[in-house]
């Protein structure tokens, strides 16, 4: 795959299970560690997140997933979905296509009408910050993290 050639996203189905926890789980456990939250999302995302009003993509390369990305559905107040979950293998970073997921999430987002998006991530994870900063995500403070490894938080207004 060339760094400019698209990849086929995809809707979530549970074919695609083992991908979207394998991706995930590998790297909470390369910078953080994985907690109740981590396990809860990646563990039945059909029930924790898409039977909750959320939804989940999956990157394809010649039909193999390569990359992953969720929209957790929130209460709307003051957000309507948390951008989570995105993930990236790491034979396939550097190709865009957590640009390609970002920018299918917050499509999809607009498509059900969200006005509001939400990330939690770490400083240390730079290309990431970097990711959500160039798709338009603003840092901001004072919302309470899910997770414990969570020191930015940032918004998108769509």
């Amino acid at each position: 795959m060339s760094a400019t050639e698209k990849v086929q996203i995809v809707d979530y189905s549970d074919r695609y299970h083992a991908a979207f926890r394998d991706l995930n789980a590998a790297w909470i456990a390369k910078y953080f560690e994985m907690e109740d939250s981590d396990y809860q999302l990646l563990d039945n995302p059909r029930q924790a997140i898409i039977e909750k009003g959320g939804y989940i993509q999956v990157a394809l390369d010649n039909g193999r997933p390569i990359g992953v990305c969720a929209l957790v559905k929130l209460d709307g107040n003051p957000y309507d979905f948390e951008l989570a979950k995105l993930a990236v293998a790491p034979e396939a970073q550097g190709k865009h296509i957590g640009t390609q997921l970002i920018e299918a999430m917050i499509a999809k987002a607009r498509e059900l009408g969200a006005k509001k998006l939400y990330i939690e991530s770490h400083t240390s994870l730079k290309p990431a910050i970097h990711l959500y900063q160039k798709a338009g995500f603003k840092e901001i403070t004072g919302h309470s993290p899910t997770f414990s490894r969570v020191n930015i938080q940032m918004e998108l207004i769509l």
